[in-house]
């Protein structure tokens, strides 16, 4: 994939090395008065108490401090690459979005490791990516991108690439107001339609991811021999049943929440073929 090209986005925050914890912030329950007791419980059992205390706040406003993580070569090419990728989304949607005669609003990166405060809680390195419609942010630890290698067998570039604008996908579901209506629907439903409308949503970020990339192709030409196949083996990583069967040993449909991995590969090339934001509605699809 040729990424290299480009701009960067300003909209990437680094909270690598960072604790999950911002001024006047609350993590599980605990506030600072927390981290200062629990500090000297520490100090008592014998533990350095620094540790603890590195994370508390010092003043100033409820943001979150942006921190630039890691000295390490490879996690700072890391970041130029989720930074390069990012531009492009925005470039990419915000010419979709003009041509509808809307307004695109760009979302914020976060890097993190470990663990990460979100509007929308918690999140863990463990949950791999994930996009907060709460604070309209995707939150990205670089470390998913070796488990996508490793675990999963899905390598290379543009691999990592869906994976991001898959994410940016589901901000653009927010905009267009496609979350809120399936939140409300996924709220009053049983469990497995409201799976049901997970996998429609995924599926559509898929295909959106699909369109991303055929448009910014169509005007950078990123793709390089062996690009297409690297995006269709990491959708196909990631579906349900392939996921399912590693870790439980069998597969159960009805517990799909993502789509199955041949699901996942035909909405992705179907957004990349077509690159057209309107073939992408799951929602209306006669088969998933």
């Amino acid at each position: 994939m040729r990424w290299q090209m480009g701009r960067r986005s300003s909209n990437v925050e680094d909270r690598r090395g960072m604790l999950p914890v911002g001024r006047g912030a609350r993590v599980g329950g605990i506030g600072g008065l927390g981290i200062v007791a629990i500090a000297l419980v520490a100090m008592f059992l014998g533990v350095d108490p620094s540790i603890i205390l590195s994370g508390l706040p010092t003043g100033g406003d409820s943001r979150p401090d942006i921190v630039q993580g890691a000295g390490d070569p490879a996690d700072r090419q890391g970041a130029e690459f989720v930074s390069a990728v990012l531009a492009q989304t925005e470039d990419t949607w915000d010419d979709i979005f003009r041509g509808a005669g809307q307004q695109y609003r760009e979302p914020q990166l976060v890097l993190f490791n470990g663990q990460v405060a979100s509007a929308c809680g918690m999140g863990g390195s463990a949950t791999g990516p994930f996009y907060c419609p709460a604070d309209q942010k995707v939150y990205l630890d670089l470390s998913f991108f070796d488990e996508l290698e490793r675990r999963f067998g899905a390598s290379g570039d543009f691999a990592q690439a869906y994976v991001i604008a898959h994410e940016v996908g589901h901000h653009v579901q927010t905009l267009l107001g496609i979350s809120s209506k399936v939140s409300r629907a996924r709220a009053q439903a049983d469990e497995a339609t409201a799976n049901q409308l997970s996998v429609m949503m995924e599926l559509q970020a898929d295909c959106f991811a699909g369109v991303w990339a055929r448009h910014t192709h169509d005007r950078q030409a990123i793709l390089e021999e062996g690009d297409v196949e690297e995006g269709l083996n990491a959708a196909s990583a990631v579906g349900d049943d392939r996921i399912q069967k590693a870790t439980r040993g069998y597969v159960v449909p009805d517990g799909f929440t993502h789509g199955s991995s041949q699901q996942r590969m035909r909405w992705f090339d179907q957004g990349l073929q077509t690159g057209d934001v309107n073939s992408c509605d799951t929602f209306q699809a006669a088969q998933l």
